[in-house]
């Protein structure tokens, strides 16, 4: 038995930074590329992060009880969640809540997924799919 749970992250970026794009037009733009990827455009994921399904489950039963937890299983129970800007502000005082609690791989992955949450909130167009694998 060698399920993971794959963490993947979107990889390119289709809107220039270099142009000045007032911001309601920005969010056109990404609610187009956002259509684009419930219509099977999902080769602009790479993944980055890679855990043992049991682990997984240690490392998430460390979150407290809630809506950020709730997200974080949702992988276990559905085969794949989506985390986007809109749970970044909560999933990551979630992740930082349980710093005290975490061995040495758990804080790595906690850092990694900080990070990313991080950069989801400065820029909208960034999420991530979190999946089940066998």
């Amino acid at each position: 038995m060698n399920d993971r749970v794959v963490f993947y992250q979107l990889t390119h970026k289709f809107v220039s930074d270099q142009q000045c794009i007032p911001e309601d037009a920005r969010q056109v733009i990404y609610y187009s590329l956002a259509i684009g990827h419930h219509v099977g455009v999902l080769d602009c994921f790479n993944s980055f992060m890679e855990i043992p399904i049991q682990d997984y489950r240690e490392w998430i039963n460390r979150l407290p009880e809630g809506i950020s937890r709730n997200k974080m299983e949702g992988v276990l129970k559905w085969g794949e969640v989506e985390i986007n800007s809109s749970h970044s502000k909560e999933l990551l005082a979630a992740f930082n809540s349980m710093l005290p609690l975490i061995n040495d791989n758990e804080a790595k992955w906690t850092g990694v997924i900080s990070d990313c949450l991080q950069k989801m909130a400065a820029e909208p167009a960034l999420y991530l799919m979190v999946r089940k694998r066998s």
